[in-house]
This record gives C-alpha cells, structure tokens and sequence, in this order.
C-alpha cells in the first residue's frame, strides 16, 4: 500500500490527480479512481490499535471487533471515491466531535482503558482526527467546485440489539437531512436498497429504525457545505456469525452487488435530479479506468487458458475409417474413435486456476464474472480430461446440460410441422463456395483466412486462432445455404473473434460462460434476420435436440441413428453425421444448445438491443454487466455488426409469387417456439 504525507493527499485533491494510499500520520486511507461528485466514507470499519494503547485496552481483539463495522470498507470498495479509517474508533471516533472523539463509552460496566490516557496519547488521536477533516473537506471542497453539488454515502454497521423492535437489513439516518430539499434523493436511495438480494435473509430497509443520524459527519458537512447531502446509512451485521465473528462470503457477495447497484443507481438520480445532467446513468457513476486487479486476473486466466479448445480434442481423427466400419454392419457398430493427445495436466492447470487471486477484485460483479470463469474453465477441463472415458457423459452434462422438456417439445414441433420447401438456387462445390464467402469476408473488411479442410464434422467452422473459416471439403452447398453459412459463420463467429482482440480484457477471447448458447442463438438470428433461415434448417437444429435426448437414454449409436433415420425421416448420411455429433468423446450433449439459443435470443431481441453481445464471445446472462462496462469504456463498442437484413437475389433464387406465403409459414413456425 503507498503511503502519503498529509500535504501530499491535500496537494494531490488540489490538482485533481487519481491516487490510493494511506495517510502515514493516521489510518485514513483514501482512494480517487475519477473525480465523481459521489463519495462513499467507512468511518468505523478499522480495528487497529497504536501500541501505546494496545497495552491499556482491557477488551479482548474478539471484544474490540463487536465494536467496528468491520467489512464496511470492502463493501463500497466499487467506488470511484472511497475514504474509510483504519484505525479502531475504541481510539478516536470520528462520528464525534474532536473533544468527545477519545471518549468512547462501552455499553456494558467494563472499563475501556486500565488508566485514564494521558494529554499526549489524547493530543495524536486528536491529530488523526483532524487529519481526517482536513481530508474530507478538501475533497468535498474540490468536488463541489467541479460539479455544484455532491452526494455522500456514510455506510455503517449495526448489531441488534434485543429491545430493538425493527431491524432492517438497511436503515438510512434522516435527522440532520433537510426532507424538503433532499426527500426525492432518499426515496430512490430508499428504493434501490430495496431491490438488493441477499440469500436467505430478508432486504428490508427502513428509514430512522435503529439510528436517527446524529453522527459529526454528516453535522461537520452540514456546518460547512450546504450544496453536499450526507447519506448516513446502517447496514444489520449479516454477514458475520453473531457467536465468533466467522466471515459469510456469499452474503458479503451479494450485499457488494446490492450496494454497488444501490449507490451508482441513487448517484446517477443525484445527477439527473440535482445537477441537471440529464442523461447521466449508474455506470457513468462508476470509474471508466479498468481496475489493475481485474487486468492481472484477465491476464492470468487468458494464459493459463488459451490453448483450451474443446472442439479440437473431442472431434474424432479417424472418422473416415470408422463411418467404413458403420456402413459394413450398422446394427452391430459400436464406436471406436480415436483423439488428438490433450497436452494439459488436469490436475495441475486447475490448481493454477484456483490460485487466480480473484478475491484482489473489488467490483463484486466483475469478481462474480471471472469466478463463473474459473468454474466453467475447470469444468471444461474435466471433459478434455475424460474424452473416451465414461466420466466424459457426466462432465458433458455438467458443463453443457441436457435438453428441457421445452426444448424437446420445440423440436418436435418443427419436425411435426408440413414442410415449407426451400428453393435453394444454384448447388455449388465445396471450392466455389469457399470462393463466394472469401469474397463476402473481404466485402466485409474481414482479415482472416477462408480454406478448405477435410479435417472437420461441420459443414463449415471457424476457428480463432489464427481467425479462419474452414470449408467442409467433401460437403456441396446451395446457394442459399452459403449466405446463410456468411452470416452464420462469417457476420456472427468470425465477427466476434475479431471483435474480441479489439477488447482490453482478454476473457472475451476465451468465451464466457455460457457462450455456446449465446453465440449460436446470435449466428442463427443472424441468419432469419438476412433471409436465409429455412425449414430444414430449424429441422437440422431440432434432429439434434432429438439426438441428444435419444444418446442420453439410449446409450447405443446404431439405436440414436435408427430413430432418427425410421422415426424422424432423416436421411441415412445426415443422420450419421448428427449420431456421430452427440456420440463423440463418450457422449457429447453441446447440440441441444443451438435450437435453445435461437429461442432466448430471438425473445431477448424483442425487449432489448443485443449489440454489445457481439463485442466478442459473450453469455446473454452477463449483458448487463456488458452494457455496463462498455458504458464505462472498460470494453469497446463492437468494430464488426453484420446489418444482417432480408438481401436475397432474385435472380439467384428465382423468387415466385409463393416466396412470401413460405415466408409468412416460416415465420409463424418460429414465433410460435416457447422459451
């Protein structure tokens, strides 16, 4: 931790310079990520004694931390401007005036001290507490210069206590708060607390229910600013065990998230409301500059991750001989695929990822962000790790899912339907159509490769690295089935994986979690939104859903195949090529995610813009954090968005007086999917 003199700290809020440190005189510590007419104080939070006083304190450590709103400081670590005191209040308590501040009174008959403290020891708590001051004003000083008028959130801790009739989980302090002037700043203040969610425990906030706010903080702002609003908030002691004081981090968690939205939400309204800055919202009352922890976690998971590629160790090498050995007894196949040697210790590369100091984070929802990573990188691992074992099924099923009844009921709904012809246009070979899309991804600004490959299951794939799309050399193409594989792998996959290198924080590289889901439903709206989805295209993503759920009951390849040849009406090539899909590693269950995917993404578009989904490869559950961060200029905007719109040729397609009706009947079809 830096340590600074007190002209230091005074000079550096003087010119507007960003720091964090600690005053070396006293335990203030203070932080200024950006200048933000939003301060957010822990004034009891420390618990540290000098020595001279530690060796006169008749109360036990234990005794001495029921005393401090300890964790306060952590809890609004996400602000742009933070200043907690380090030091115990047992010392001096700065919601007190100076005089009163080393006379801190116990509620019990036990004596704090063992003598009286002498006018030396009073005299240096005393300077620790005009230090403080002199901080606070300075800064509250510069920030009412630069914006008019500032809000401050005191953020305190409280443990019930019996007689107490009411105790909120957040209880805000209104009696030094002119209502008349500020009541539409506590109401929201109010309100958002409200909508905190904290497991188990009941998020009620209340307002004078325990402390009616009569603490020198906010008096000494009201005696010297009057264009500055005190916040004097209590919040109950949730998070620690009321018997040892033991930590409850899925609490501290969620009331990090809770405050975090709270207190941007109710800054940003400040703005609007008071400083008549209308179009300033929450994440503009976040710091734009990324926060050097986050950077070193990224950096960290992005190297110990980026060779992990599920689809390179789980497509099989020896396809071609063993589709020979199907077609010469089919009943009696039972697979016998072999894979790419997976060059990751298990073990070891998940020890390394759980070291990954993501508790250095201090934006809850970004901490929350690369430990969802963690898990889902350490899962993934597992699978590559059992590929051709029968512990890969399970890890399938913990990493990808298994298909809902929805989802089931989707796909047989399209399958069930009369089918809608397409009328493809011209049908091409592999060689012209890797030309046509080299060209569109040149028409596109795209730089990236598009070639042939015999190497893989897919029609056609990108891979990241380096950015390629790759063209199933034995598969022939329709005409409209290449515009649909532009937009699909092209306008959505390649347009992320360039998009991703644009963003400073490389996990949009690796995928979040998620990913699979998200990024498929995009590629497929991608198409519908070009013109270009038809029938059997919904068919192929429904035969997987069916292949899935069939793989995971049947356990038998030929019996998967049978169904979906004899049941479903298939044809026998697609139906191996899609057996083979659900059938490699020991049981892979991914495919149920396209048809899934398109359902929420086509849903999520009608209520919101999905733009920022493409800024690299996302997970649709994070887009408000996306939409945040992009905001605060922690991600960029993306460079690459497809304007995927109906664009097809009539001379190619050879449109009739019908196109509109199989239209119409497509559309219905899907608008009439559930999520």
């Amino acid at each position: 931790m830096q340590v600074y003199s007190l002209e230091e700290v005074l000079s550096f809020i003087k010119r507007g310079e960003v720091f964090s440190g600690q005053l070396s005189s006293s335990g203030c510590h203070i932080k200024i990520e950006q200048y933000l007419p939003v301060v957010c104080t822990a004034i009891h939070t420390g618990h540290e004694l000098r020595d001279d006083l530690l060796k006169h304190c008749q109360l036990t450590k234990e005794e001495r931390d029921t005393h401090a709103a300890r964790l306060t400081d952590e809890l609004i670590a996400s602000q742009p401007i933070t200043l907690t005191c380090l030091d115990s209040r047992l010392e001096y308590d700065l919601d007190c005036p100076k005089a009163l501040s080393t006379s801190y009174k116990l509620t019990t008959k036990q004596k704090l001290w063992d003598k009286p403290l002498t006018t030396k020891q009073r005299s240096l708590s005393h300077y620790k507490h005009d230090a403080f001051f002199q901080i606070y004003s300075a800064l509250i000083t510069k920030l009412e210069s630069q914006f008019g008028k500032v809000i401050v959130f005191d953020i305190k801790a409280y443990t019930p206590l019996e007689t107490d009739k009411v105790a909120p989980l957040f209880d805000i302090a209104t009696a030094q708060i002119d209502m008349s002037r500020w009541q539409s700043v506590v109401n929201k203040f109010h309100a958002e607390l409200k909508k905190s969610s904290v497991p188990n425990i009941d998020t009620s906030a209340d307002l004078n229910a325990v402390n009616r706010g009569m603490g020198y903080l906010t008096t000494h702002t009201n005696a010297h600013f009057d264009r500055t609003l005190v916040l004097s908030t209590q919040i109950k002691k949730v998070y620690l065990d009321a018997n040892n004081g033991d930590v409850f981090p899925l609490v501290v968690d969620a009331l990090k998230l809770g405050l975090k939205q709270s207190l941007s939400e109710t800054s940003a309204f400040f703005q609007r409301k008071i400083n008549l800055r209308s179009k300033v919202c929450g994440a503009n009352m976040l710091s734009s500059a990324i926060e050097p922890a986050v950077l070193n976690v990224d950096a960290m998971i992005y190297k110990l991750a980026q060779g992990v590629e599920t689809l390179k160790y789980v497509n099989p090498v020896n396809l071609t001989a063993e589709r020979r050995r199907f077609e010469r007894a089919p009943s009696r196949f039972t697979p016998n695929f072999h894979y790419k040697q997976l060059p990751i210790d298990a073990n070891g590369f998940k020890q390394n990822l759980y070291r990954v100091p993501i508790e250095s984070i201090s934006d809850p929802a970004m901490k929350q962000l690369y430990s969802d990573m963690i898990h889902s990188l350490s899962e993934e691992v597992d699978l590559l790790s059992s590929v051709g074992q029968e512990s890969f099924l399970y890890n399938s099923l913990r990493h990808y899912g298994r298909p809902d009844t929805q989802s089931i009921n989707n796909a047989k709904f399209l399958l069930y339907a009369k089918e809608i012809e397409e009328n493809g246009g011209e049908i091409l070979d592999a060689k012209s159509a890797c030309e046509l899309m080299k060209q569109q991804a040149s028409d596109w600004g795209m730089k990236c490769k598009v070639n042939l490959s015999s190497a893989i299951l897919a029609r056609a794939m990108v891979s990241s690295t380096p950015p390629q799309l790759k063209v199933n050399t034995h598969a022939k193409f329709s005409f409209a089935e290449v515009q649909r594989l532009n937009h699909h792998e092209l306008g959505v996959h390649m347009a992320t994986t360039l998009n991703s290198r644009q963003q400073p924080l490389k996990a949009l590289r690796l995928g979040l979690p998620g990913a699979t889901e998200t990024q498929e439903g995009l590629a497929i709206m991608a198409e519908y939104n070009a013109g270009y989805m038809a029938h059997n295209r919904l068919n192929t993503l429904a035969y997987r859903v069916l292949a899935v759920d069939s793989m995971l009951k049947e356990q038998n390849f030929y019996h998967t195949y049978s169904f979906l040849v004899d049941e479903m009406g298939m044809s026998k090539d697609d139906a191996f090529v899609t057996t083979t899909r659900v059938y490699r590693g020991g049981g892979l269950t991914k495919d149920h995610l396209y048809l899934s995917g398109f359902v929420t993404i086509k849903q999520l578009s009608a209520e919101r813009d999905l733009t920022n989904l493409m800024i690299g490869k996302t997970g649709s559950q994070y887009l408000d954090l996306i939409d945040e961060l992009v905001q605060r200029n922690w991600l960029t905007p993306p460079k690459f968005i497809i304007n995927s719109q109906q664009d097809k040729s009539s001379d190619q397609l050879n449109k009739d007086e019908t196109e509109d009706d199989k239209a119409s009947s497509l559309s219905f079809l899907i608008e009439s999917l559930r999520g």
